[in-house]
């Protein structure tokens, strides 16, 4: 793979890549870092990566690899990528009940499998496509819909649950 090819199909991605990479590893220093030692990876893997059927797939894989190695290195948890929850905003005074939702949301991920946390995390916080949610986690594309189906359904009943209890339908 020339540089040229390589910059075209590879490093274009590195873009792609930062929200996760960002989520797992929980500083912007520590993915600037971190980005650039996938794509030298990936770099010296070059040749290889030309025949392979699923470039992005791969490029997704070796990041999400690469992060978690980094933080079984160090003995460091994964970063608790719910804090990348943006707060949904509003420009009415019901302002505290939209941080009150975000809240809620926040720790109702925290109780989700990890597998469904991911997915609903890379798919609605990264912005990811199923095709590179399941080639980064490495399972197929129907999984990867089944388990963020899961986790809204999860989501939206304990929801469903909490306002109906402050409404007093319990």
């Amino acid at each position: 793979m020339t540089k040229l090819e390589f910059k075209n199909t590879v490093f274009v991605l590195s873009e792609k890549l930062f929200p996760m990479v960002s989520r797992i590893l929980g500083s912007h220093e520590k993915t600037e870092d971190a980005i650039q030692e996938i794509m030298i990876k990936l770099w010296q893997k070059r040749g290889k990566l030309r025949d392979h059927p699923n470039i992005n797939g791969f490029v997704f894989l070796t990041a999400r690899n690469y992060c978690l190695d980094v933080l079984r290195k160090k003995k460091i948890e994964p970063y608790d990528g719910v804090s990348h929850l943006k707060i949904i905003k509003s420009k009415d005074e019901n302002q505290i009940e939209w941080q009150e939702l975000n809240q809620i949301i926040t720790e109702i991920l925290k109780t989700l499998p990890l597998q469904q946390k991911e997915v609903f995390l890379m798919r609605n916080i990264d912005g990811y496509e199923f095709t590179e949610i399941a080639a980064a986690l490495n399972i197929k594309q129907t999984h990867a819909r089944v388990l963020i189906s899961r986790a809204r359904k999860e989501i939206g009943s304990v929801l469903l649950k909490t306002y109906d209890y402050e409404k007093g339908a319990y």
